[in-house]
């Protein structure tokens, strides 16, 4: 089996992290040229092009496979740096880009359970990076090699990775007193939710639409939808009467007792099911990880049902 410079798979994932030559040199502390200079050199190893020079760059099937590699480097670094801490706990550990561990978490759980639960690893030197995406779609993070492991609404597990059901999300709908009052002052049914304003996070964001085909009993809905990108955002954006969000109730309930905003369905709620895959390996490091997550979700959520698994 070939050898990889652990140099050159860095700079392979330094290219596709940062989205660009520049910025990976800029990263790396090298110039442009030494960047090109040593991704050519794994090309010419490995026989194929890894990189894509499209916009955005994009990691080819070979390229994939080698960014996967380099994230498996990472985490035994990450493994060792863990041991030699153990055995000697007076000395602080700061990571570096090259020891950061990856995870892909969806933006609610994110703005709610999940970040306690990562306080303690991150306290102990662990170089953690959270990658954002919709709960749909953090399992394709994965599935390219860009990241060890993932919160997910998908229960398959993929090829050389494990899966750990954490819990169901619940969701409601809520809207400010001020915009209920003017605009659905029966609160929200299959008659009014085409009137209404939704806040959505993205354009992949289906909760909307999905609570409304659920709790009103059809098979598809079309929803009028503006978008903010942030939990917290659209909180904010329904406190300020642009419409109404269907919204974690976690990320809610003090808003709900306060009074600074109303549930449309009181009753009604959809739980959403998340999951947590990582690469089935060895590792102290996503060990840890899955121990953390697990003990935080199964106080933040709630159980999941037989139906939805």
């Amino acid at each position: 089996m070939s050898t990889f410079d652990p140099d050159a798979l860095e700079c392979l994932a330094a290219i596709v992290e940062e989205g660009g030559f520049e910025r990976a040199a800029t990263r790396l502390s090298i110039t442009q040229s030494a960047v090109s200079q040593r991704l050519r050199s794994l090309e010419v190893q490995v026989g194929t092009v890894l990189i894509v020079r499209s916009r955005p760059l994009k990691a080819t099937t070979a390229g994939r496979l080698l960014l996967k590699h380099a994230m498996q480097m990472r985490l035994l670094r990450a493994d060792l740096e863990r041991d030699l801490k153990d055995m000697a706990p007076g000395v602080a550990a700061v990571a570096g880009d090259e020891e950061r561990i990856s995870i892909a978490i969806n933006a609610d759980s994110i703005a709610t359970w999940a970040l306690p639960a990562l306080s303690p690893l991150a306290h102990q030197g662990l170089g953690l990076e959270i990658i954002t995406d919709d709960q749909d779609f953090t399992f394709e993070w994965l599935r390219e090699g860009r990241v060890l492991g993932c919160v997910t609404t998908l229960p398959a597990a993929l090829r050389s990775c494990k899966v750990e059901s954490l819990g169901a999300m619940r969701y409601v709908v809520v809207g400010s007193p001020e915009f209920v009052a003017a605009r659905c002052p029966d609160g929200l049914t299959r008659h009014n939710f085409s009137n209404l304003p939704f806040v959505a996070f993205n354009r992949k964001d289906d909760l909307q639409a999905e609570f409304v085909a659920s709790v009103c009993g059809l098979k598809h809905v079309s929803l009028s939808q503006v978008y903010v990108p942030s939990s917290e955002g659209q909180v904010r954006a329904v406190r300020a009467g642009w419409g109404v969000s269907v919204l974690p109730e976690l990320k809610v309930a003090e808003h709900l007792r306060s009074g600074a905003l109303v549930d449309l369905m009181p009753g009604h709620s959809l739980p959403v099911a998340l999951y947590w895959h990582c690469w089935n390996l060895e590792s102290a490091v996503l060990d840890a990880l899955t121990r953390a997550l697990k003990a935080a979700a199964a106080l933040a959520l709630s159980a999941v049902s037989p139906d939805s698994l």
